[in-house]
């Protein structure tokens, strides 16, 4: 069989993250939905969490599926899942219930099967650039809500409800995503480079003697301090995609459009920071990075609601550190779990501590919404999120790497 070039598969496997980006595009939604169901924010928003919390045990599954059927049935079935959760939303009308069956688990359960598949089939085509690889695998999901967030209020705007635009994206995404999916497969065997001969090397070119599989690394502290890192960097960038329109609104008090426009410009930020802090890890190592980027979201969050108030453009500044920092956290701690244990088993290792992600929903996320139903503002959340933040850069600052496997 004719074999596909590398970067036709790295292009597939942007492709298919940015349609599953679009996850990130939900507070286009979530106002419209809130008007049609007469809910709160929270009670709109617990599609989002729903999705959030699945889409994490999805990858974990994922990852178990991808050592028996192979990258690309899994990716297929994510996208029909994906896009096919999406359109089935589109019949939520009547039921907020069913909104977080369709919304919630569906869909998610297809973002979860087909974000895994780039993550792991991209480094063994990028042997050479670990790092390199790893942010790429990601780096289509921080650009999916600039092409996502653009085009659902364009078609919001055309139809005039949330549920034809449902329908809408949701048949695009499965012909958009399985398309690019089907082109996501493994090396052949016989296409091993010198680079993949050689003892793997950890962070900071420390080398590895032996890849762990899930059952070892479980048995490292080193995976739980990982998993609790990821929780907490995941969840203060989910705050601010929960309800991101919404929070510039509040905070800033600018115009629809300009709301609009902060999200695709905290996306750019999600977007730049997957590829420059991964960069940054194999210079100074993963770990000591998620010791900087908590350091700066904390420092953001607390600063969001004083400075931020009084300026659009600070305001901005700061919300992209956070959603640098998000994006950065995904490709830093794939290539960091690498490191630590290993691309052998990848896929079910990092699958793991992604669970992290769907747990992290209902933390900073759940605490924003509950404080704008409360209080009417959103700042309260955001100062125990960023005092949150700086107690818990303990964690990457004791993180050291486990012993090799044996």
């Amino acid at each position: 069989m004719r074999t596909v070039n590398r970067w036709t598969v790295a292009l597939a496997a942007v492709i298919m993250q940015i349609g599953l980006g679009s996850l990130y595009a939900w507070s286009v939604l979530r106002q419209p939905l809130s008007a049609h169901y007469g809910a709160s924010v929270t009670g709109v928003n617990v599609a989002f969490f729903v999705a959030i919390l699945v889409f994490g045990i999805a990858t974990l599954a994922a990852g178990f599926l991808l050592r028996h059927v192979g990258p690309r049935l899994v990716g297929l079935a994510g996208a029909a899942l994906f896009g096919g959760g999406i359109f089935l939303s589109a019949f939520a009308g009547g039921s907020l219930p069913f909104l977080y069956f369709t919304y919630g688990v569906v869909a998610a359960v297809g973002g979860g099967f087909g974000y895994i598949v780039p993550v792991a089939v991209l480094p063994k085509w990028f042997p050479e650039r670990p790092g390199f690889a790893y942010g790429l695998a990601v780096l289509g999901f921080g650009i999916g809500p600039v092409v996502n967030v653009p085009l659902t209020s364009a078609i919001l705007s055309a139809t005039g409800g949330p549920f034809q635009t449902f329908g809408v994206l949701g048949l695009s995404y499965v012909v958009v995503v399985g398309g690019a999916a089907w082109f996501v497969r493994n090396p052949p065997e016989d296409r091993a480079s010198p680079a993949l001969q050689e003892p793997e090397r950890g962070q900071g070119g420390r080398l590895v003697e032996g890849s762990y599989r899930l059952r070892g690394a479980l048995g490292t502290w080193q995976w739980y301090a990982l998993w609790v890192v990821f929780l907490l960097n995941t969840s203060v960038g989910l705050a601010i995609y929960s309800d991101a329109k919404a929070l510039a609104g509040s905070i800033v008090g600018g115009s629809a459009a300009l709301a609009s426009a902060f999200v695709v410009v905290v996306s750019l930020a999600d977007t730049a920071g997957r590829l420059v802090w991964p960069i940054l890890s194999g210079r100074i190592g993963g770990a000591n990075v998620f010791l900087a980027m908590f350091l700066l979201q904390g420092a953001a969050f607390l600063l969001l609601p004083v400075v931020g108030a009084g300026s659009f453009a600070v305001f901005c500044l700061l919300a992209s550190a956070v959603t640098s920092c998000y994006g950065g956290g995904y490709a830093t701690m794939s290539a960091l779990t690498a490191a630590y244990y290993g691309p052998k088993d990848i896929g079910a290792i990092y699958g793991g501590i992604l669970t992290a992600s769907s747990v992290a929903s209902f933390g900073a996320p759940l605490l924003l919404a509950r404080s704008a139903d409360l209080t009417g503002s959103y700042d309260l959340a955001l100062y125990a999120t960023g005092a949150l933040m700086l107690i818990g850069a303990v964690i990457p600052l004791v993180l050291r790497a486990p012993r090799p496997a044996r």
